[in-house]
């Protein structure tokens, strides 16, 4: 998938998670563009063009980024802040997409400039609800600018 088709980036480690979140976004006709990252690094590397990304043009402007805090080699809270600290990213849609419920995640996440932050449901059912809820908003109800 070519850098600027990407629609959603999905930044998460656990695999089980990971395909849960795109089987629901699938089921909902929300996952064509989505490309799933695994670790913190190469998801900076990607959405700055850089590292194995550099050679890709510009243009990489997603309509949704559902980010996990807990990532290997760069946490989520690091790239939520390099990401709303750059003048060409500052205005991509972050979701915080994460189980953690401690408040200073909650309370740090939107002092660096989430645009939600969801804490995963446990229960199956209710996690690909939730998916697909936020894949209906973000990508179909919410209205985004250039």
């Amino acid at each position: 998938m070519e850098h600027k088709e990407v629609e959603i980036l999905l930044i998460e480690d656990n695999r089980d998670e990971a395909e849960l979140t795109i089987r629901a976004l699938k089921k909902h006709k929300l996952a064509n563009k989505l490309l799933h990252i695994d670790d913190g690094v190469e998801a900076l590397e990607f959405i700055f063009g850089e590292g194995k990304y550099a050679d890709k043009q510009e243009g990489f402007k997603p309509k949704l980024i559902l980010l996990d805090l807990k990532l290997p080699k760069v946490d989520g809270l690091d790239i939520l802040r390099r990401i709303k600290s750059d003048e060409r990213t500052k205005k991509f849609p972050v979701v915080v997409l994460t189980s953690s419920k401690e408040e200073s995640d909650i309370v740090e996440s939107y002092r660096l400039g989430a645009n939600s932050y969801i804490v995963k449901p446990v229960n199956f059912e209710s996690f690909t609800n939730a998916v697909a809820d936020l894949g209906m908003y973000w990508l179909v109800l919410n209205q985004n600018f250039d």
